[in-house]
């Protein structure tokens, strides 16, 4: 059994954070399913860049594209929503055979609209008829907006992978949203039993940011903080999904075969070379949960990573962790904003980068 195949015992599913035509077309994406377990896959705009840019099978459907009447936005999704519809159809029996607990592959809305609700709405709506999927997810970032977008979505029925947490009161804002969306849902007689949604928190930026306040800081203490903080946010994080997924107030919905919102680690390449490579994979196995991690990462875990449940131990640690940050003036809430402020740029470059490649 390869070292990431491992995983999968712990009750954690290991997804892909890369997409591209070559990597369809090829057969890597079917061997690394067969080989490490790949039990689904990630997308976004710098992805789709990288893959458009460089990948010469997109080259003739662009120029092919380039000569109808349509917008930059209309001929990136004529080219992306086929890759999302063949690579969902692979991964198809992982869906079916886990009664669709695995297989799912996430296709981001325009970050131009993490500010606009009803345009998020619209705009996952349209992007989930397009691909006509059971195991696709429609990617939406955790703004205020995007949250109350989220809710609705979950309402309509339609699968949602909620992006950009970097904060213990993002990723509960977000996990509470989803269950007034599956009552809602519930209210209205509808059934919850296929909706499925992950709540993608995102590590090694917290850290790269926290890192260097605790430099300046530059005291022992804080100097012996270095390298936690994500950690530590994160294992807490954990305990306030079980608290909610397996408490009263969502049994009426498991009753009624609701499944939890499962938490995904995303940004788990380690950026700090003086930390372990596999760093965000080894240290948050847990049961419930889902890592999408980037090609490099995923080699690294191969050749050394060690397979443990992890997640779910040293509690009381990372909440003295937490404490400690806190006594030394870090605040969460604005940590959590500052990043996801710079996430949807890094998102937004990317996608005008995108649009023109295709305008």
């Amino acid at each position: 059994m390869s070292k990431i195949a491992a995983i999968k015992p712990f009750g954690q599913r290991i997804w892909l954070d890369n997409l591209s035509r070559g990597l369809l077309k090829s057969g890597a994406l079917q061997k690394l399913i067969d080989d490490d377990g790949i039990a689904g896959v990630t997308s976004n705009p710098a992805i789709f860049y990288k893959s458009i840019s460089s990948d010469p099978l997109y080259t003739g459907d662009l120029a092919e594209l380039k000569k109808q009447d349509l917008s930059a936005e209309q001929r990136y999704e004529a080219l992306v929503v086929p890759d999302i519809q063949a690579t969902c159809d692979l991964t198809r029996p992982l869906y079916d055979n886990s009664k669709g607990l695995d297989g799912y592959v996430s296709l981001e809305v325009s970050p131009h609209l993490a500010n606009d609700t009803l345009g998020t709405i619209a705009a996952a709506k349209r992007l989930w008829a397009a691909i006509n999927r059971p195991n696709a997810m429609i990617k939406v970032p955790a703004t205020h907006a995007g949250v109350l977008a989220f809710e609705q979505l979950i309402a309509a029925g339609i699968n949602v992978n909620i992006t950009l947490m970097f904060s213990l009161k993002q990723t509960d804002d977000v996990l509470t949203a989803y269950i007034r969306g599956l009552e809602a849902r519930a209210a209205a007689g509808l059934p919850v039993d296929h909706v499925q949604a992950v709540a993608s928190v995102f590590l090694s930026r917290v850290d790269v940011l926290l890192d260097k306040q605790l430099e300046t800081i530059g005291s022992p203490e804080a100097l012996a903080l270095r390298g936690k903080s994500a950690i530590a946010f994160v294992k807490v994080a954990y305990q306030h999904y079980k608290q909610l997924f397996h408490g009263t107030r969502f049994e009426k919905l498991k009753a009624l075969g609701a499944h939890p919102q499962r938490l995904l680690w995303a940004s788990t390449g380690t950026k700090n070379a003086a930390y372990s490579d596999v760093l965000y994979v080894e240290e948050l196995i847990g049961a419930e949960t889902v890592n999408t991690v980037p090609d490099g990462t995923l080699d690294a875990f191969r050749d050394h990573g060690v397979a443990a449940d992890r997640l779910d131990t040293k509690i009381d640690e990372a909440v003295q962790t937490l404490a400690a940050l806190r006594k030394l003036g870090v605040d969460f809430n604005l940590v959590g904003e500052q990043l996801q402020s710079e996430g949807l740029k890094l998102f937004d470059d990317a996608f005008d980068k995108l649009l023109e490649l295709t305008a």
